[in-house]
């Protein structure tokens, strides 16, 4: 195999140009069994395969700079740079990261793992090379998806001011996650379609130069009236206007094209971008007829494309979709808000049963709580729907559009605590410490899934922001039992003892009470409390717990630092210190790097047998 010959970064050079084919073939048929068996991004790496083998054929590493948008669709790039071997790890605890991670390797110039940021890294590190008197060569790569993020139009026009070269690959496939939507994919669409220009280009040149003396002249002339026949052509010239050259659009899958665009590119004292369509899942006719379903997937059978995981448990996000539906039937001023995740975020149902009522604005989640703060001081009840990792890029906006007005905007704060294997850019535990620290909102979290419905009830009656956190996976329906209404601030007593006290917040109260089973099997007397409320703290309940318990012990799944711990902390010590002593059961402040849900909550210490030695070397 032409891929075993591949032991470290630079090695393509050796391949001759015509083992090329067989080499990105023999690289997806990698790709689709690796990943089979451990779970990760199938689609936009089958997709990438010869764009990355380009790159790399072009570039010296690690001396040029490769920045990859998200990073999502670098396995090939991890593959051609000495990682192949480690592929049976990829994803799992203390193995090889899904994304790129300079730990890994030098040929990982950032750790990267949300969209639109390439760019305005690439045109850092160009004019800090430019500073330096260097002339190493910075490519970034980022896909169409992306430039329906805000940023990414930011460090489009700062690098429109760039006088050395930066390359900027945009890689056209037609998908983000799901299919793309808005104004940008329209227009690159007419530009993917419209073969007139490039056509005509080519076919008026050629016949001008067999003209005899003249010709040449006359077709040096066309080619300096360039952007005239573009923009009579090709609708916009959105990216020439904006001052930056344009190449394109070339065939993703096509060597010799992206080698001669590369080779073009580099010569231009400017940015450039060259536009590239590619098929998204292309080698593995499953992933290319459904790439969605195989962009983020976990182990499957290669025969079929059917998971390996046959559980047919329900999850919190299966729960939410049913609920907003029903709640949608009866109120019809509710409505939903994701960004580019209506597959993950589980509103493609909403979508067909309600589809006017349904926004999907792109990978942008500022304008997507900004556009909610229109619609709800309109009278409507926007329910934005966003993973935790990917709402804490619309900060400003919460703060400033939806809190500062006290807007009725419902955040269902999805993918909420540890995920697991996407690792530290995709772990959701920094949402209570940055909601909660804006005044005007309200922050709760379910402890299973007929208590996560009550709370939705409650959002959609709720006149003032609100966030409703819950957990990605099978959706906890034990304590069923205790089933209380939901009144704001108010927590609930599940058991009243006396001694130790677990106050515990959404995912983890089904931790909680298998550690207050364990500590009754050794003779302590144990409360549980379901906490539901972040904020507002339920401190009557508090007072209550302080003037009959020994310990109080707080359980969550968010970082220490802001958490609701340490909200709970201060009151104690504000008020109650003398009375009781306090015990916070949080993850540090630190990244939480990837493996399983299980493996990393041993690790940070949440699991039931560590809470449980934690407790018991307190009292």
């Amino acid at each position: 195999m032409i891929l075993d010959r591949i032991q470290k970064e630079n090695d393509i050079k050796k391949v001759e140009p015509k083992d090329y084919k067989k080499l990105a073939g023999e690289i997806r048929h990698f790709l689709v069994e690796k990943i089979s068996k451990s779970g990760g991004h199938l689609s936009s790496n089958l997709g990438a395969v010869e764009l990355t083998m380009a790159l790399h054929v072009f570039l010296d590493f690690p001396e040029d700079k490769l920045v990859w948008d998200v990073g999502h669709q670098s396995y090939t790039h991890k593959i051609l740079t000495g990682r192949k071997e480690q592929f049976s790890t990829l994803r799992c605890y203390e193995g090889l990261s899904g994304f790129p991670k300079r730990k890994e390797s030098d040929c990982d110039v950032c750790d990267t793992g949300h969209s639109s940021t390439s760019i305005s890294i690439a045109l850092g590190m160009a004019v800090a090379r430019d500073l330096e008197g260097k002339t190493n060569k910075i490519v970034a790569v980022l896909g169409d998806g992306a430039l329906s993020g805000g940023m990414a139009y930011e460090a489009l026009n700062n690098a429109a001011r760039l006088k050395s070269n930066l390359i900027v690959v945009l890689n056209d496939n037609n998908m983000s996650i799901s299919e793309n939507v808005g104004g940008m994919s329209t227009y690159l669409g007419k530009i993917r379609t419209n073969r007139k220009y490039r056509g005509f280009k080519y076919d008026v040149e050629q016949a001008l130069r067999r003209v005899p003396k003249i010709g040449d002249a006359i077709a040096e002339q066309i080619r300096i009236s360039k952007e005239s026949l573009k923009r009579l052509v090709i609708p916009g010239m959105l990216f020439e206007d904006m001052g930056l050259t344009y190449i394109g659009p070339i065939d993703g899958h096509n060597m010799e094209q992206l080698l001669t665009a590369f080779e073009s590119a580099s010569k231009l004292n400017e940015a450039v971008i060259i536009h590239v369509v590619t098929k998204k899942g292309k080698g593995y006719p499953k992933a290319e007829k459904n790439p969605s379903k195989f962009h983020g997937i976990e182990p499957f059978f290669v025969k079929t494309g059917e998971s390996r995981n046959q559980s047919k448990d329900e999850s919190y996000t299966s729960v939410y979709s049913h609920k907003l539906i029903e709640m949608a039937e009866a109120n019809d001023k509710i409505v939903a808000i994701t960004a580019a995740m209506p597959s993950g975020t589980g509103l493609l149902s909403f979508q067909d049963v309600y589809p006017n009522r349904f926004f999907d604005v792109g990978i942008a989640e500022q304008h997507a709580v900004t556009f909610a703060a229109g619609l709800a001081l309109n009278g409507y009840k926007p329910f934005v729907t966003i993973y935790s990792t990917f709402l804490q890029r619309a900060y400003d906006q919460i703060l400033h559009d939806v809190c500062i007005n006290n807007l009725p905007v419902v955040f269902a704060v999805d993918r909420a605590g540890i995920v697991g294997k996407d690792g530290e850019t995709h772990q959701g535990i920094f949402d209570i410490s940055f909601l909660t620290s804006i005044p005007n909102m309200t922050m709760m979290a379910p402890k299973n899934k007929l208590e996560f419905e009550d709370m939705l009830d409650f959002c959609q009656n709720y006149n003032a922001p609100v966030a409703i956190r819950y957990p990605r996976g099978e959706a906890f329906d034990g304590l069923s039992e205790f089933r209380e209404e939901i009144i704001l601030g108010k927590a609930e007593w599940i058991y009243k003892e006396s001694e130790i006290a677990l106050l515990s917040l959404g995912s983890m109260v089904k931790t909680a009470d298998t550690v207050r089973k364990i500590l009754k099997e050794q003779g302590h007397k144990v409360s549980l409390i379901n906490a539901r409320f972040i904020c507002p703290l339920d401190k009557e309940i508090i007072t209550e717990i302080a003037e009959s318990h020994s310990v109080l012990v707080c359980l969550e799944e968010n970082i220490k630092s802001g958490g609701f711990g340490e909200h709970v902390s201060q009151f104690v010590l504000e008020e109650l210190s003398e009375k009781i002593s306090i015990l916070t059961i949080s993850i540090p402040d630190i990244f939480v790097e990837h493996g399983s849900v299980e493996q990393l909550h041993l690790k940070l210490g949440l699991d039931a047998e560590s809470v449980v030695e934690r407790i018991l070397k307190r009292i």
